[in-house]
């Protein structure tokens, strides 16, 4: 993710990594400086997005300290009061994008937590953050109890979203198109479909109901994909991601 961020704003970056090599290899390609230490780059940034797995939450904060004093974490399953007990003298914003923000058409999900009196957002600091996010796509500002449901719709959607389209390529080629043009068929309407929905107000119905002739081989096609479980697999992967429902299954 930092990689596809990094891409997305298309502007220097400062950053350090474990030993890897990747941030010299990021800061070659999109300019800026790969510094030796995480420290460095809080005492030099103005914001620090942290991109390291949750598990390192502590040992990043405590070579981190106070040196800096805002920072935005695309960590999952990391809620904002975890962070904020972390960095207690720092804004954190907890954020989680997806893979799209390379391409300036992602998802970005704004944990908004309920304001307190134990801790006071900085709201002008809060919206210049957003804004470079929303640079990346959409900011979307989504309550923290509901993050996890989220971030198991867009976080994990592109994966889904190539899974479909290879699903579809794979049966167009079982049937004789070459692999690039059935590639190129998909996609194309997959971007399309989107946009068609989003004009439509998010009216899948209608969309469906455009396409569909009763008896008509989009229905033939619909039914198999309804006969095969298409619907109660999808649930099945938002309760994998996102644990199980509440209530329990619906």
């Amino acid at each position: 993710m930092a990689r596809a961020l990094a891409r997305g704003w298309a502007e220097p970056v400062l950053c350090s990594d474990g030993g890897s090599g990747r941030a010299a290899e990021l800061a070659a390609e999109v300019g800026g400086e790969a510094l030796p230490s995480n420290r460095e780059v809080a005492e030099r940034a103005d914001l620090v997005v942290l991109c390291h797995k949750p598990y390192q939450l502590e040992a990043v904060a405590r070579e981190l300290g106070d040196s800096t004093v805002a920072v935005a974490s695309i960590l999952g399953a990391t809620p904002t009061g975890t962070l904020q007990a972390a960095y207690p003298n720092s804004q954190v914003f907890a954020l989680i994008p997806n893979t799209p923000v390379e391409v300036r058409q992602g998802v970005t999900v704004y944990a908004e937590r309920e304001r307190s009196q134990q801790f006071v957002v900085d709201a002008e600091l809060e919206a210049r953050v957003l804004e470079l996010f929303g640079r990346l796509g959409m900011v979307v500002r989504v309550p923290e109890s509901q993050i996890a449901t989220a971030t198991a719709v867009c976080g994990v959607g592109p994966a889904y979203q190539a899974l479909l389209a290879e699903a579809q390529v794979d049966a167009a080629v079982r049937r004789g198109l070459k692999p690039d043009l059935a590639s190129r068929l998909v996609t194309a309407t997959m971007s399309g479909t989107a946009a068609l929905l989003e004009q439509r107000g998010f009216d899948t119905l209608a969309v469906r109901r455009e396409v569909t002739s009763p008896g008509g081989s989009t229905a033939r096609g619909l039914a198999a994909l309804e006969q095969a479980g298409v619907r109660s697999a999808f649930q099945a992967a938002m309760d994998a991601v996102a644990g199980p429902h509440p209530q329990g299954s619906r």
